[in-house]
């Protein structure tokens, strides 16, 4: 039995699954174990790829050469881009997937990866040993890695709760892990409690569609994968509906039987994703909340109802279900419920993933506090690297706020930590202008590529992009008359300049897309669609973009002052006694990062630059975190 790796990841789910491609990719001998194979890449609650933010995060993803957005791709059967209402910064992608095939694909991938052997097996324990670790399974089964990454989703020591009814188990019924968690505890982690939550799913032939508002892909949103040119989208569609003031009543009327407020969860469960009796209870003054209907599959009739996620008992659930617009009849195939699990505290982290505590040892997705399969996914894939350049002695990658979301994610957990489930959002990200879905490809393949894993189809294709988007805005600065484009204009309402005016500054109005423009004037033609799409972004926003990346800029100065995880904080006069704590505690890489630490002030910071100033050598980081 081959029994020693480079690598091993425990947990197969997104984390899981981008850690080892990237370690396996990078050459690196990977072993991912999982509970049961089954729960590959496994959709435990929405069926959906992507969304506010989260589909940000699946582009950054694919653009470093990661799977989830080619996976998306495979089995995408409706495609959507949120928020077309408001600005660029905040469009996102989203994807209803088939559950059943994202998990075939997913497990294909791994199974034809070379260096990557997929293994069933639930580990139960991970020591050191030799400048390594020893993972040992359920079965007794021992390997051994230079290093290991936790991937391990919400399976620790997790139990489901519908009502009274309390199940140790993970999702779905899925085995749970219950051995983990006392090994974590022995290599000095302290563990906290969270808790999530899923919907029912009913039975298609039960909900009563003509009573609700259909929800229609779009046909014009581009895929995931920067490496595919297009999807099939239209596969299926959602449907809108609400809660009503009795689902409201019903909910009242039986919150004594929520396990929520009985006492039976102790986990810390998310706010920006509430159950739907959390709901009711704090927006007491709504009298409904919306409902999305969502396919499951092509090939199954369960339907996911999103937003009416609970714990009730299940006789309560059917009432509940029943009182919603659409469902008066409807058949519910699996219970709603809750789950709780065991994670570690992120601050435990660096920013590269690796634990504070034990060099080699990484953390990736749900473990770390997090929420959401994107979040998971980012992690993994950061992880995944990581742990290989660690192997080779390299320094780690680190994703900055500034170009990535998965930067401010990971930024965010390793240095505030977080007390609930934590999800990401737009509104985390101070540079969201420039950090949009649609130049993904051109902020982080070129990092990708350099550190390996991204290929050369990838670049090229990159390459490409950015030449073109140079030529188009060559173009746009050609110069119109008067009387050619008075006509153009009028039809927006528009006025023209005496002197002519440039394709870019007629761009910059409000109502006037690049695809009208280069329809009116014949122009533009032969560039690809995203392209002339970031074009148009660029010079419709071009003042708030400058503005964004003068401030990049500007605080790039701290994010460049580096500092050792090996630093005495105590030894420095001038730090208040908080800071000192806090600094130790984290140990921050950078200047910047010390900057974003709950209880560092800014005269902190300041007594921080003036002793660097002083004593430039003690920047020095031996130990590549």
């Amino acid at each position: 039995m081959e029994n020693t790796f480079d690598i091993i990841v425990i947990g197969a789910g997104h984390a899981g699954c981008e850690a080892a491609l990237a370690a396996a990719r990078l050459g690196k001998a990977t072993l991912l174990l999982a509970t049961n194979l089954d729960t590959v890449a496994f959709l435990a609650c929405n069926p959906s790829i992507g969304g506010t933010a989260k589909g940000q995060i699946v582009k950054e993803i694919d653009a470093l050469g990661g799977e989830m957005g080619i996976n998306a791709d495979k089995s995408v059967i409706q495609l959507r881009m949120l928020n077309k209402g408001k600005g660029p910064a905040v469009y996102s992608p989203r994807a209803q997937v088939d559950k059943n095939r994202y998990h075939i694909e997913m497990k294909k991938t791994l199974e034809s990866t070379p260096n990557l052997i997929l293994r069933q097996g639930e580990a139960v324990s991970v020591r050191p040993f030799e400048g390594g670790f020893v993972v040992t399974t359920a079965v007794n089964l021992e390997y051994r890695a230079k290093a290991v990454t936790f991937a391990c989703g919400v399976y620790l020591k997790s139990r489901i709760i519908i009502g009274k009814c309390v199940v140790k188990c993970g999702p779905n019924g899925f085995l749970g892990a219950n051995a983990l968690s006392d090994s974590l505890t022995a290599l000095g982690y302290e563990l906290r409690r969270f808790k999530t939550g899923t919907p029912a799913r009913i039975h298609q032939r039960s909900v009563d569609f003509s009573q609700m508002q259909l929800q229609s892909g779009d046909s014009s949103v581009p895929p995931f994968s920067y490496l595919n040119d297009r999807t099939q989208n239209d596969k299926t569609c959602c449907y809108l509906t609400a809660s009503t003031l009795e689902t409201k009543e019903i909910i009242l009327r039986n919150k004594h039987l929520a396990p929520i407020y009985s006492g039976e969860i102790d986990g810390v469960g998310p706010r920006y994703c509430p159950s739907i009796e959390d709901k009711v209870v704090r927006f007491a003054d709504k009298e409904q909340h919306q409902i999305f209907l969502e396919p499951e599959g092509v090939d199954t009739a369960e339907w996911y109802v999103q937003g009416v996620s609970s714990s009730m008992p299940a006789e309560i659930q059917y009432e509940i279900y029943r009182s919603i617009k659409g469902l008066q009849k409807v058949e519910i195939m699996r219970d709603a419920y809750a789950i709780e699990y065991d994670c570690i505290d992120p601050t435990e982290l660096f920013p590269s993933l690796m634990s504070k505590k034990h060099k080699g040892l990484f953390f990736a997705g749900q473990i770390n506090g997090t929420s959401g399969y994107e979040e998971a996914a980012g992690q993994g894939l950061v992880a995944g690297i990581n742990a290989s350049r660690y192997i080779d002695g390299c320094e780690p990658l680190i994703l900055r706020r500034d170009n990535s979301y998965i930067g401010v994610l990971i930024d965010d957990i390793t240095t505030k930590g977080t007390n609930e489930p934590y999800r990401m959002m737009t509104g985390r990200a101070e540079y969201r202008l420039v950090l949009r879905q649609d130049n993904a490809d051109i902020r982080l393949t070129q990092i990708g590529f350099d550190i390996g894993l991204a290929s050369r189809e990838r670049l090229e294709r990159t390459l490409k992009k950015q030449e073109e988007m140079k030529e188009i805005d060559k173009l746009l600065q050609t110069r119109r008359s008067f009387t050619d484009a008075a006509s153009f204009l009028s039809l927006f309402d528009e006025n023209t300049p005496e002197n002519g005016i440039t394709y870019k500054e007629m761009l910059k109005r409000t109502p006037i897309t690049i695809n009208a423009l280069a329809e009116h004037f014949g122009v533009l033609d032969g560039f690809s669609s995203q392209a002339m799409e970031q074009a148009e972004i660029n010079a419709k926003y071009e003042g708030y973009i400058k503005q964004a990346n003068e401030q990049i800029a500007k605080n790039a100065t701290l994010e460049n002052k580096k500092l050792s995880p090996e630093m005495n904080y105590a030894a420095i006069g001038g730090l208040r006694l908080e800071a000192r704590q806090k600094l130790g505690a984290i140990k921050p890489l950078t200047v910047g990062q010390a900057s974003r630490i709950s209880g560092v002030s800014p005269a902190d910071i300041n007594v921080l630059i003036v002793y660097l100033a002083l004593h430039p050598d003690r920047t020095e980081d031996k130990n590549k975190r």
